[in-house]
């Protein structure tokens, strides 16, 4: 069968509009760069979301008053490999080209009033990656390089300079194998002493203004004797008619892990519903006695909110995975994958979390604790979403820890995560949540470890009663990860470290359990400086 679509792609690419058509919707944006677009600077290394060689950036019109907006924009870095080119539609792509694209039009500019003699200037991020000797194979530099050039915008939009560390957390999501980062890094404080080169973003903001759109976005195109359907709402109601009517499709928000599924897997999603177009699901608000966390907000976003709330969360915030993945997926989408050892659920169900799920009209909230099945198995109904999370504002408000372990500090997955949330009425135990994540083939929290400790004196007994409840709570694998023996003992001792940072007299302080809790407040990223401070 001819491929054939319904509707055309169109997205802002190196100072135009594109528009695509017959690719099939589960083509990557890298692999279009690549292989349609010949715009071979971004590159391909681990094809999983986990290297950066292909981080390009995303832009979008920003709302008034949007945080960090760079001349009306919204950008952030994102991983090609895992983006699916449907879900440009209606946005900005920025790579590596556009960079030099933009000094090729200075030179041109220079040439003129130079003649003979034009000025060859690079972009002041890839200056200072010369001056610095910041690349050597060069395979990851350009993924660097977008990360960096993202740095600089959103600094230079808010008159900020950022630190070496702030720098070396925006990198987090990029791998270099050969260089080493102290260059890089130092490059990153760099371009900030180069002469600034401007970014023009009106002719990207009336490109974006033109492609605005209120009704649903229809893509189709035929692969194997078949036609797949790509379709994104912009509203919630939109978005729930079509769940309701097709609830065979595959929901999709970041793509963080659905990409996997098919880079990986090789998987046939068949019909997509996207729900990143959705802005009622972004919404992060107060309700009540509650924050509310839209089942489409960002990673970032939800983390954020959270730890302004419960600062000892800035850890797990800054370690789950990467900003380029958190700029991507959704705590929504982390929540509804149902992942054993997702970072989020512990967390939440801590927080005493509600999910809510919606199937056309009727909505319906549960516990989150109560969500999960089995692995991989949940109380979804045919035609349901997930739309929200609730977190009550009272439990912020308990003593909040969340403890992530893993092989690697920066953008790894957990072997073990902990979420615990403890509430003391004078030394006795009034209230405690035990969550835990990679002890079991759901999250859940541990009935047995938290019964021995609710009404108990808060004191090393009560708490070796409770190390010893975790082994009935739990029966854990050993994977690649981690054994179960490990596990066990990981889950025990966290335990006594909960105990250890809480008890009521000589209680460890941040500075003694928290990387972030050390450093000088300047050098935490900007979003996460009240929350330290507040620790």
């Amino acid at each position: 069968m001819t491929p054939t679509t319904t509707s055309p792609i169109r997205f802002f690419h190196q100072g135009r509009t594109i528009e695509v058509g017959g690719v099939h919707p589960t083509r990557s944006v890298l692999d279009w760069l690549r292989e349609d677009a010949h715009c071979t600077g971004t590159k391909e290394g681990c094809n999983e979301g986990d290297c950066g060689a292909c981080t390009v950036v995303i832009g979008e019109l920003a709302p008034e008053g949007t945080p960090g907006a760079v001349g009306g924009l919204k950008l952030e870095t994102v991983n090609a490999c895992i983006q699916f080119l449907p879900t440009l539609h209606g946005k900005a792509l920025f790579t590596v080209e556009d960079l030099k694209s933009r000094c090729a039009a200075e030179r041109t500019h220079d040439a003129a009033r130079h003649d003979k003699h034009p000025v060859q200037r690079l972009h002041p991020v890839q200056q200072a990656m010369v001056d610095c000797h910041g690349s050597q194979c060069g395979f990851c530099t350009p993924g660097f390089v977008m990360s960096l050039w993202s740095s600089y915008e959103h600094h230079k939009a808010t008159g900020t300079r950022p630190s070496r560390q702030q720098l070396a957390d925006e990198l987090s999501g990029n791998l270099c194998r050969c260089t080493g980062y102290r260059p890089i890094l130092d490059a990153g404080q760099r371009m900030f002493d180069l002469p600034a080169m401007p970014f023009d973003t009106r002719p990207v903001v009336q490109a974006l203004e033109g492609l605005r759109r209120d009704g649903t976005f229809d893509y189709a195109a035929a692969r194997d004797g078949r036609q797949d359907h790509f379709h994104a709402p912009t509203t919630l109601a939109a978005l729930a008619a079509l769940r309701e009517s097709k609830p065979e499709a595959r929901l999709l928000a970041g793509s963080t892990d659905v990409g996997l599924w098919v880079n990986k897997q090789f998987r046939d999603l068949g019909d997509i519903l996207y729900v990143g177009d959705v802005a009622e699901l972004k919404v992060v608000e107060e309700r009540g006695d509650a924050l509310y966390i839209g089942a489409g907000a960002s990673l970032e976003a939800a983390w954020s909110a959270l730890a302004q709330r419960a600062p000892s969360l800035v850890d797990v915030w800054l370690r789950f995975a990467s900003p380029p993945i958190r700029h991507a997926g959704t705590m929504g989408g982390n929540v509804a994958n149902g992942s054993p050892i997702g970072d989020s659920p512990p967390v939440l169900m801590a927080l005493d979390a509600q999910i809510e799920l919606r199937r056309g009209e009727r909505t319906r909230r549960l516990p989150l604790t109560d969500f999960y099945l089995d692995y991989m198995k949940n109380r979804l109904e045919p035609g349901e979403f997930v739309q929200g999370l609730s977190v009550p504002l009272a439990a912020l408000q308990r003593q909040v820890r969340a403890y992530k372990i893993s092989k690697r500090f920066d953008c790894d997955i957990s072997a073990l995560c902990a979420g615990f949330a403890l509430a003391l009425d004078g030394d006795t135990v009034k209230e405690v949540r035990l969550a835990f994540g990679g002890m079991a083939g759901i999250v859940k929290r541990a009935a047995g470890a938290e019964a021995a400790l609710l009404g108990q004196p808060w004191t090393q007994a009560s708490v070796k009663a409770a190390q010893q409840a975790l082994a009935d709570d739990f029966q854990p694998l050993s994977d690649m990860r981690a054994s179960a023996a490990y596990r066990l003992q990981v889950a025990q001792n966290l335990v006594q470290r909960l105990w250890l940072e809480t008890r009521a007299t000589d209680a460890l302080p941040p500075a003694s359990t928290s990387v972030w809790s050390v450093m000088p407040h300047d050098v935490l990223p900007a979003a996460a400086t009240a929350t330290v401070q507040g620790a």
